[in-house]
C-alpha cells in the first residue's frame, strides 16, 4: 500500500491549528470553570509556558520505575499503571469519605465521533493517549492543554478491516519514546517530548487480507511487541501472530504465529509442529485459522516471559476447519513466550476448538496470591467464555477455574485436565441454540481491576445470552455475514422477534428457550474473590442491551470507579460495593478510568466515546449516546470541581423526499440480502455512529457506486468493496435502500401523506 507520511503537530500558544476553533475556546474555558481556581490555573499555565524552554526529560519510563511504582503514586506509567496490569492506584486523597465532592476539572475534545477504548498514561505531569486510527495526543495532565498531536496518516482502505470500529486501545511509553500501532498495521516510535517520528515499521505480513491493528503495544525486555486483528473478517479470517521489534531501531527481532499456515507449508518455528497436529491436514487453505492477538498482553521481567492471549478460531464453525472437531492450537489460548527469543514456555487453551467467538485476549492481571498455604505468582483472566482462570505464570499450571457469569456452553472446567466439560447448549450444528455467554463475552476488552488492599478482582460483567445460527444450513436468505462468516450471533432481548428475522436467518428459537437469569440482558460490576473463586458483592450497572459498561479502576481510598453506558462515572466502596456517587457526563464511558496527581492534586480521568462493536446495532435508548452527540473526549475530575459540560443533544434530521424507485421486488429483495451480508456490520437503521443510509441526501445517493466500488470516501474510513461487490450488486443495494427510505419517509410524514 502507498501511504502518505505520518505527521506530528506541535502545539503551543502560537500553533493550535489542528483543533476546531470552538474546541480550542471551550477547552480553555472549561478548565477554568471546572476547577473554580482561575488565579491558580493562570499561574500554572504561566509555569508551563515558561518551562517549555527549560530542559525537561519526557516519558522516562524504565523497568526500575515500574518496579518501584509504589514510591511514585502520582504517576500512571503503563496501561494498567505498572507491570501487574491491575488498574489499581495507591493514591487515597480521593477516598470513600470525600468522593461525593468529585466534579469536573477539564476535558479535551478529539474532534472525532467513534469508539474510544484507550486508557491514558501519565508520566511526570504529561498525559499520553491514543484515539481513532492510531492518533496520539500529549496533554498537560493538570489542565488538559495540548502539547502535541501525531497523525499516523493511516491508509483509508484499512478503515474497512477492523471488526469493531476505527478505535485504538492505547500507547506504550518507554525511555523517552511513545509507541503506537495505527489501524493499518504500522508501528510507530515517537519522541515523547515532541511527537516527532523516530521510526515506523509495517507489521502486516499480507495486505491482501483484512488485518488491522487496534491493540496497545507491549514493552517486553528490549522489544516492543504488537499483534493484530482480523480473525472474524472476510471469507476465512486471517492467521494470528505477534511481532517483536527492537525498541531503539525498529528492527524485527522475532515473530510468533499462533496457528499453523496452509497444509503442507513449512513451519516458521518449532511450536507450529505441535499446533499442526490439532488441525485437519486436508483443510481448506482459504480458512486461515484466526487466533489473532488483538488485545491483552503482559510481561514479567523476573521470568522474562511475555504473556499473550489469542482470539477466536476462523471460521467459527469447526466443520469448515476440518472433518472432525479438534483443539486447533493455539486459538483461544493464553501463551507465555520468552521475550528474547519468542520461543514458547507454556500454553493453556481456555476454549479448545473454539466455535463461539470466545477469545482469550482479555487483559491479564499479574499478582501474588496465597493458594494452598503458599504464596504463588499467578496470572488471572476473566475470560470471554465466562470462566475466571488462575494460572501459575511460571509454568502455566491451572490452579482454579470457576464461572463468574452465567455459562451454559460448558458445565465446568475440569481442573485436572484443564478442559471445559461441554454442555448441550454448546452444539448449534443441529439447529440454532440459545447459549450463555454471548459473542460479546461475559467479559471482553474493558479492563478488570485487582486491589491488593481487599484481595478482590472487580470485573465488568456482561450477562447476556446468544442465539448461534448456522446460516449455511438454516434456510434463510443470508448465508454469509462479513464479520461473522457463516455463523450469526444474535443477542436476544425484549426486542428480539424470531418471526421477523426468519426470512433472513431461518427459523430461530423463542426468547424463552434456554434463557436464564434476569428477563433482560444487563451488565454487572462483580467483586470476585480469586482465591475462593466466588462473588463477594455485585451491583447491576445497566439494564437492557447497552453493549457494555466501562473498565474498572480501584484505589487505596477504598474506592472502585467505573464509567457506565448511562454516561455516569460511579464510585463504590471497594470492600462492600456501596454506591457513593455517580457523576453524569453526557458521554458514553467504556474505557477504564485512571487516577494520578499533579502538584498534590489528585485527578481521575476517563476517555469517552461510544462505538466499538456497537456499530453492529442502532444506539440503544438505554445509553447516553442516544441522547447526546458522540463527541470523543478525555474528561478529568477532581474534588470540588464543577458540573461536567454535556455534548449537544442528538437530533435526527428528517429523511429527504426520495426519488421514485424503478426496481422490481426481486431486485429489492436481493439488495436486502447483500446489504445484510456486507453493509449491515457498520450501517444500521436508526441512530448510530455511522450514517443511516435511508437518510442520505440525493447527491450522496447518486454517488453510491463511486463510494462503494471506487473507494471515493476511503480517507473517511469507508473503504472500497470492489473485491466482493459488483456494480450490479451495488445497484441492488441502492434499490433496497431506496425502498427503505420510502418506508421511513411515509412513516415520518404519515399525516401529510394521508
Amino acid at each position: 500500500m502507498t501511504r502518505p507520511a505520518a505527521a506530528t503537530t506541535m502545539l503551543d500558544r502560537r500553533d493550535i491549528h489542528f483543533l476546531r476553533p470552538e474546541t480550542t475556546a471551550i477547552q480553555s474555558i472549561r478548565t477554568l470553570i471546572g476547577c473554580r481556581l482561575l488565579p491558580a490555573m493562570i499561574a500554572l499555565a504561566s509555569v508551563a509556558a515558561a518551562g517549555a524552554d527549560a530542559p525537561q526529560r519526557y516519558g522516562q519510563v524504565d523497568e526500575a520505575r515500574l518496579r518501584g511504582s509504589a514510591a511514585e503514586p502520582q504517576n500512571w506509567l503503563a496501561l494498567g499503571r505498572d507491570r501487574s496490569g491491575a488498574y489499581y492506584s495507591p493514591l487515597a486523597d480521593i477516598n470513600e469519605r470525600n468522593v461525593k465532592r468529585l466534579g469536573f476539572a477539564w476535558d479535551y475534545e478529539f474532534g472525532t465521533y467513534r469508539g474510544q477504548e484507550a486508557s491514558p498514561i501519565v508520566v511526570d505531569g504529561v498525559m499520553y493517549t491514543s484515539g481513532t486510527w492510531g492518533y496520539v495526543y500529549a496533554l498537560n495532565a493538570a489542565t488538559g492543554q495540548p502539547l502535541w498531536k501525531f497523525d499516523p496518516k493511516a491508509h483509508g482502505q484499512a478503515g474497512r478491516y477492523p471488526c469493531c470500529d476505527l478505535l485504538n486501545r492505547g500507547v506504550a511509553v518507554w525511555a523517552g519514546r511513545v509507541y503506537v500501532a495505527a489501524v493499518d498495521g504500522r508501528l510507530f516510535a515517537l519522541e515523547a517530548a515532541t511527537g516527532a517520528k523516530v521510526w515506523e515499521v509495517d507489521t502486516i505480513v499480507d495486505h491482501s487480507l483484512q488485518y488491522s491493528s487496534t491493540g496497545a503495544p507491549q514493552i517486553a525486555g528490549h522489544a516492543v511487541v504488537i499483534g493484530n486483528g482480523g480473525g472474524d473478517m472476510g471469507v476465512g479470517g486471517v492467521r494470528g501472530y505477534v511481532s517483536a521489534y527492537d525498541l531503539g531501531s525498529g528492527a524485527l527481532l522475532w515473530r510468533f504465529f499462533t496457528v499453523p499456515g496452509a497444509p503442507g507449508a513449512p513451519f516458521e518455528h518449532p511450536e507450529l509442529e505441535l499446533a499442526a497436529r490439532t488441525w485437519d491436514p486436508q483443510r481448506n487453505p482459504d480458512y486461515r485459522g484466526g487466533g489473532t492477538v488483538w488485545d491483552g498482553m503482559a510481561y514479567d521481567p523476573e521470568l522474562n516471559l511475555l504473556y499473550i492471549g489469542t482470539g477466536n478460531a476462523a471460521p467459527y464453525d469447526s466443520r469448515q476447519r476440518g472433518r472432525t472437531r479438534q483443539d486447533n492450537l493455539f486459538v483461544a489460548s493464553i501463551i507465555a513466550l520468552n521475550a528474547d527469543s519468542g520461543r514458547m514456555a507454556w500454553y493453556y487453551q481456555a476454549t479448545p476448538g473454539d466455535e463461539w467467538d470466545y477469545d482469550a485476549v482479555q487483559k491479564f492481571v499479574l499478582a501474588e496470591l496465597n493458594i494452598a498455604g503458599k504464596r504463588r505468582k499467578v496470572l488471572m483472566q476473566a475470560n470471554k467464555n465466562g470462566f475466571f482462570y488462575v494460572l501459575d505464570r511460571a509454568t502455566g499450571k491451572l490452579y482454579s477455574a470457576r464461572n463468574f457469569a452465567t455459562v451454559t456452553w460448558a458445565s465446568r472446567v475440569d481442573v485436572k485436565t484443564g478442559r471445559p466439560v461441554l454442555a448441550p447448549a454448546a452444539e448449534y450444528h443441529n439447529g440454532p441454540v440459545l447459549t450463555y455467554p454471548s459473542v460479546l463475552g461475559a467479559h471482553t476488552w474493558p479492563p478488570m481491576s485487582f486491589s491488593p488492599r481487599t484481595g478482590l478482582v472487580y470485573i465488568p460483567v456482561n450477562e447476556a445470552p446468544n442465539v448461534f445460527v448456522d446460516l449455511a444450513h438454516n434456510g434463510g436468505s443470508v448465508g454469509f455475514l462479513d464479520g461473522f462468516f457463516t455463523i450469526n450471533g444474535i443477542i436476544p432481548d425484549r426486542a428480539y422477534d424470531p418471526k421477523s428475522l426468519e426470512p433472513l436467518f431461518g427459523k430461530l428459537p423463542a426468547y424463552e428457550s434456554g434463557r436464564r437469569g434476569a428477563p433482560d440482558v444487563h451488565n454487572v460490576l462483580r467483586a470476585w474473590d480469586p482465591v475462593g473463586q466466588k462473588s463477594v458483592w455485585e451491583r447491576k450497572t445497566s439494564q437492557g442491551y447497552s453493549v457494555w459498561d466501562g473498565g474498572i479502576l480501584s484505589s487505596a481510598g477504598n474506592l472502585v470507579f467505573q464509567g457506565l453506558a448511562s454516561g455516569d462515572l460511579c464510585a463504590y466502596t471497594a470492600d462492600r460495593g456501596r454506591q457513593l456517587t455517580c457523576v453524569p457526563t453526557g458521554s458514553h464511558l467504556g474505557s477504564a478510568p485512571i487516577t494520578y496527581s499533579v502538584d498534590g492534586v489528585q485527578y481521575v480521568a476517563v476517555q469517552a466515546g461510544y462505538g466499538g462493536v456497537a456499530i453492529y446495532a442502532p444506539i440503544p435508548p438505554t445509553t447516553v449516546a442516544s441522547k447526546y452527540l458522540n463527541q470523543n473526549r478525555i474528561i478529568a475530575f477532581r474534588l470540588d470541581g464543577g458540573q461536567v459540560p454535556k455534548p449537544p443533544e442528538r437530533v435526527e434530521p428528517p429523511v429527504p423526499l426520495p426519488p421514485e424507485n424503478p426496481a422490481s421486488a426481486q431486485v429489492v429483495h436481493e439488495g436486502e440480502r447483500l446489504f445484510t451480508a456486507y453493509c449491515s456490520r457498520c450501517h444500521v437503521f436508526g441512530p448510530s455512529i455511522t450514517p443511516d443510509l435511508r437518510r442520505i441526501d440525493p447527491a450522496v445517493r447518486a454517488r453510491i457506486k463511486n463510494i462503494v466500488i471506487d473507494g471515493e470516501r476511503a480517507p473517511n474510513g469507508m473503504g472500497r468493496f470492489s473485491d466482493v461487490l459488483t456494480e450490479s450488486d451495488v445497484n441492488a443495494i441502492s434499490a433496497y435502500l431506496l425502498d427503505q427510505a420510502w418506508q421511513l419517509y411515509r412513516e415520518e410524514n404519515r399525516a401529510a401523506v394521508r
